[in-house]
């Protein structure tokens, strides 16, 4: 037998996303659209295909961990992992032992992802300050004894273009990247400026300011989709991992299932 294979699954509004770890490596990733209707059948069907195009089947999971923030497609992946991989999976919350100590006033309320990233971020480095780009953006802290201390929740690049396109006839959407100034000079560049520097300026200045509570040595890091090419725009030293959530979950699967390592 070969090292155990861990399935790690980040549930988002918009994207689920997927690692298979083996041992503290990651071996395979993958990126899909959340479809919030698919049956546990078609999430079985979704990742016996994404297996097998590593040269993988259903069989070679070990254990899964899972990490959502939409209750209908936890469950219907849940039911998947009973029913094809013949596995119970973790899914992560507040409820289960993340190896912090959450001080929010309602710890229910803090999502799997936030907490797999706290985790991740504070096992590299400590105190820390993670920002995330999800649906929502959201920054969250993280002491240097382990405290999950809490965060800010903004609305996330995607949310804020499709309200823009939809009350604004004249614009349409954009291919993203930065433009070589930020005083645009036609409608395209005007919006790419407005959406990834202004973005940035916006993560950079909540950065800073939540850098000003916690204290000097305090790292920075960021995931997500577009972390990568907004961060890219900052001044900011900012460590970028696009699977911090994943590393989170795995973190949080060991914990809390040893005996099953």
């Amino acid at each position: 037998m070969g090292p155990k294979k861990i399935l790690t699954v980040d549930i988002g509004n918009t994207n689920v996303l997927l690692g298979i770890y083996t041992e503290k490596e990651l071996a395979a990733s993958w990126r899909i659209a959340t479809g919030r209707w698919r049956t546990a059948d078609e999430w079985g069907f979704t990742l016996s295909g994404l297996l097998g195009m590593r040269s993988m089947d259903l069989g070679a999971v070990d254990a899964v961990v899972i990490g959502s923030v939409v209750p209908a497609i936890t469950q219907a992946w849940a039911d998947m992992c009973r029913k094809n991989l013949g596995l119970e999976p973790l899914l992560v919350s507040s409820a289960v032992d993340c190896g912090l100590i959450v001080l929010y006033d309602h710890p229910k309320d803090v999502g799997a992802d936030r907490l797999a990233n706290a985790l991740a971020a504070f096992r590299r480095r400590g105190a820390a300050v993670i920002l995330d780009f999800g649906t929502a953006t959201t920054l969250d802290a993280v002491s240097a004894s382990g405290e999950y201390l809490g965060g800010a929740i903004m609305p996330g690049i995607s949310i804020s273009l499709d309200a823009l396109y939809s009350k604004a006839a004249r614009l349409s959407g954009v291919d993203l990247f930065a433009p070589l100034t930020t005083i645009g000079r036609n409608t395209g560049d005007s919006l790419r400026s407005g959406i990834i520097y202004g973005f940035a300026a916006q993560a950079e200045g909540m950065i800073q300011r939540f850098l000003r509570e916690m204290g000097e040595g305090t790292a920075v890091l960021a995931t997500g989709g577009l972390a990568e090419l907004v961060c890219g725009q900052m001044c900011l030293k900012i460590e970028v991992d696009p699977f911090l959530t994943l590393e989170g979950l795995k973190a949080i699967y060991e914990m809390n299932c040893k005996d099953n390592i």
